[in-house]
């Protein structure tokens, strides 16, 4: 008995002593750089392009219709933040988006702005929640980073305050841990069209929505294959196979078969359609942003998606509630 005990006590020391690392030493991503954007017409140009149409900030840090098709933002885009994520939607814990005007930022570094877009720590040292996909952002090069920020600086101030995020134990706890630092990519040549797709599609979040997820965390070994599940107040929204299967996927879509799936969103004369939240299919996909993407950008992602290893898998895009 006094050697289970001493053994038990053992254990109860070590379990102490990890928690007490990943709550007082983590994250460790580093401090925030040194950095004061320059603000250039191209850069606002290119940071617009790429918040509101391929990494689609927009789309969370702005309020969304969700009695419409796709819940297109409604009123001013970057209208001091705020939409939700939460319990009731399978999250583990309430987790709000940030105003990302200056109201909120106006005390903020560039540097610790370019430290929470690529790494997911806040300005205060604080671990961000993956809502916001910055294990996928921290993969978009310095000058596009730069671009999204200097951007974010000419927005107009919205005042509002945003209810503060909070994560259940244990993720309260593990949260620490998700950060990760950030090595510099290179952003490919346009002219490598698949690894310039795979950037794009990298940066634009595909592979987040579009892989499965156990416990949280995707299942690389089927990356882009759909089955990942959003809880709406309708039904279970399961999304789509883009791996390039004749049968389940996207084996058959021609190049132009793609580029129209998204450009039917940009025509003027489209408006989203009523929805019942309650008991009608509605998408996350925010397909009026994307919509805008340009043609070359969304062509090298098709060209990529094509190049991935073709996965069965029939997909069941909604399953009303009982």
């Amino acid at each position: 008995m006094k050697y289970l005990w001493i053994t038990l006590l053992i254990i109860l020391v070590a379990v102490l002593l990890v928690v007490a690392y990943v709550k007082l030493m983590l994250p460790n991503t580093g401090a925030a750089p040194e950095l004061q954007v320059e603000i250039t017409p191209e850069r606002v140009e290119r940071g617009k392009y790429l918040a509101h149409n391929v990494m689609v900030c927009a789309d969370c840090h702005s309020m969304r219709d969700y009695s419409k098709f796709s819940a297109p933002i409604s009123g001013p885009a970057f209208s001091g933040g705020g939409d939700e994520f939460t319990e009731e939607f399978g999250l583990p814990g309430n987790f709000y988006a940030s105003n990302l005007t200056p109201f909120y930022l106006k005390d903020w570094t560039d540097g610790e702005l370019f430290r929470a877009i690529t790494t997911g720590v806040s300005k205060n040292g604080r671990a961000l929640f993956p809502a916001m996909p910055y294990p996928l952002y921290n993969q978009a090069s310095e000058e596009d980073i730069h671009a999204v920020i200097a951007y974010l600086r000419t927005l107009p101030s919205v005042e509002n305050t945003v209810k503060v995020s909070k994560a259940k134990f244990p993720v309260s706890l593990l949260i620490n841990t998700m950060p990760v630092k950030y090595n510099y990519p290179a952003k490919p040549d346009e002219q490598n069209v698949t690894e310039y797709g795979k950037y794009m599609a990298t940066i634009a979040g595909c592979i987040e929505c579009h892989t499965p997820m156990v416990k949280g965390k995707p299942v690389l070994e089927e990356a882009f294959s759909g089955g990942r599940e959003f809880l709406m107040a309708g039904g279970v929204v399961t999304t789509s196979n883009l791996t390039p299967d004749p049968h389940t996927g996207i084996g058959n879509w021609t190049e132009e078969m793609f580029i129209n799936r998204f450009k039917a969103f940009a025509d003027s004369s489209y408006s989203p359609h009523d929805v019942d939240i309650n008991n009608e299919f509605n998408t996350l996909m925010p397909w009026l942003l994307y919509s805008q993407m340009s043609e070359t950008d969304l062509k090298a992602i098709y060209t990529y998606l094509q190049t991935l290893e073709p996965q069965e898998k029939l997909i069941t895009v909604f399953t009303p509630h009982q």
